[in-house]
């Protein structure tokens, strides 16, 4: 199949399209604005080359240089069931709309199913320049989109994540590690000689500095860490708790990366025969008003989620006016003990 060059105006027209796949203008046009007369086949592959030229509408490409959409966006690649329950992004988007509400600005929410619809999702929005500039948040080791926004021609962005894996992008960070040493060096004052950690997914960048915090501050204090691996939702994290509490030496003390968790988690104890915190003590991550009102109240790791969202969104909006790439510390969330954690009942 011959290649192709955009044509010396430098914008994709339908006729390099058409060229590339092999068909006429008419069917490419049929295509990419979704009219019968093309075959599902064909409309797939014209829209696979559409994307892979850089192709826009004709009144996108105009607006280049010109205007902006007064939009940002935001891809997350969650499950859907799984982000309806989970009191973070709520708090978190909140934040986000605060601050574009004031400046008369929209957030484009797209929810799609892996890391390789999120990529496409990106790489369409900068062909198109759907919106302003993008918000990356659930970085993961060697994270495919922070190349992707290091090239030339690519979106502002702010990346939500250690700077450790930002790859020089702007960013907006937690200091994740040093919350998860004040957990367990509390846990440890009680007197708590076996903890566990109730982690979330393994390729996520603050999953594993959460993990080496907990590992490195037990063994430093001479405890026994138990890492638990879950996938964020409550029926993962009761399964897990359930299976550590079964064991020959059980943890009597846990700490989950996320407040549904560790309610979950706390059912699970009582439901094993065992007592919170007399026999058990439970630390939660992200506070919200959930762990508030359990019975015992939550211990919980807190920060100010809404903050966070709206200050993403000024760095974003500072980037965009030509701010230099910077990393932004927000914030260390502290622990706020409740009725959840208390000395293990000899």
């Amino acid at each position: 199949m011959p290649s192709i060059s955009p044509r010396s105006s430098g914008r994709v027209t339908i006729s390099d399209i058409a060229e590339r796949v092999g068909v006429s203008i008419s069917a490419v046009s049929f295509a990419l604005n979704g009219r019968k007369g093309v075959s599902e086949q064909t409309r797939a592959r014209v829209r696979q080359v559409a994307d892979e030229l850089g192709w826009a509408p004709a009144s996108a490409a105009r607006s280049l240089a010109e205007a902006r959409t007064e939009t940002f966006g935001l891809v997350l690649a969650r499950d859907p069931d799984t982000l309806g329950v989970e009191s973070f992004y709520m708090q978190f988007l909140a934040g986000i709309e605060s601050e574009l509400a004031s400046r008369s600005y929209s957030l484009l929410l797209q929810v799609v199913p892996t890391p390789e619809h999120e990529l496409a999702t990106h790489r369409k929005w900068r062909n198109s320049r759907r919106v302003d500039g993008v918000m990356l948040v659930d970085v993961t080791l060697d994270d495919p989109r922070i190349p992707l926004f290091r090239e030339d021609g690519a979106l502002p962005c702010v990346v939500v994540g250690d700077p450790s894996v930002s790859g020089g992008l702007p960013t907006v960070w937690t200091d994740d590690a040093s919350s998860m040493r004040e957990a367990v060096r509390s846990l440890a004052a009680l007197g708590h000689r076996r903890i566990a950690r109730v982690s979330g997914l393994a390729p996520l960048a603050h999953t594993r500095i959460r993990d080496d915090a907990f590992t490195d501050e037990t063994r430093a204090l001479g405890l026994e860490p138990v890492l638990l691996r879950t996938d964020y939702t409550p029926e993962s994290g009761a399964v897990a708790t359930r299976e550590a509490l079964r064991a020959a030496e059980r943890p009597t003390a846990f700490v989950y990366d996320n407040d549904i968790m560790a309610v979950a988690g706390m059912s699970a104890v009582w439901e094993c025969g065992l007592r919170v915190p007399d026999e058990v003590s439970i630390i939660a991550w992200d506070d919200s008003v959930l762990c508030e009102h359990t019975y015992p109240p939550l211990t919980a790791l807190s920060h100010d989620v809404v903050g966070f969202g709206a200050h993403v969104a000024r760095r974003l909006f500072d980037v965009i006016d030509g701010a230099e790439p910077a990393a932004f510390l927000d914030s260390t969330p502290a622990l706020r003990e409740r009725g959840s954690t208390a000395a293990p009942v000899r």
